[in-house]
């Protein structure tokens, strides 16, 4: 508690609660501290288990893509140069240049969706608070340890 002088030469209490003055009567509206950082801790810990998860669902996307696009698109250029197949419209070396580009849309949207969550769980971190650091810790931890197993399954 702390003083304040008024014009009337009387002092009223004032409560300083988190760098606030909350004059007496007056009703907090923030949450209070513990329940605040809490919250903070458990937000940044699901951020830091959905960063883990985007960052093994990538490699798994990268690899699944890698294995499902057929020979090459210059090997298929040539074995249709070598077989005069231009009478045909749609030729599979344009279906597959399509496909390679969404793939490769879909998969540069997915790394920017994960720069973007990495830099707010580092800036989350560079608050210097020791709880945030743990959470964000454990968060990576728990999403890693959930997330690896499906690099391996097929």
């Amino acid at each position: 508690m702390q003083e304040r002088g008024g014009w009337s030469g009387f002092h009223e209490q004032v409560e300083v609660l988190e760098g606030k003055q909350c004059w007496p009567g007056q009703v907090s509206t923030t949450l209070p501290p513990l329940t605040g950082m809490a919250l903070s801790v458990l937000v940044l810990l699901l951020l830091a288990v959905l960063y883990e998860g985007i960052k093994v669902g990538k490699a798994k996307l990268l690899h699944q893509v890698l294995v499902n696009l057929p020979t090459s698109i210059s090997q298929q250029t040539i074995a249709e140069t070598d077989g005069d197949s231009a009478g045909s419209d749609s030729s599979p070396v344009g279906r597959t240049h399509h496909r390679w580009y969404l793939c490769h849309f879909g998969q540069s949207l997915i790394h920017v969706i994960q720069v973007v969550i990495g830099y707010f769980i580092m800036l989350a971190v560079m608050s210097y608070n020791t709880w945030i650091f743990l959470g964000v810790v454990l968060g990576s931890a728990v999403g890693y340890y959930l997330a690896y197993p499906l690099l391996s399954t097929a």
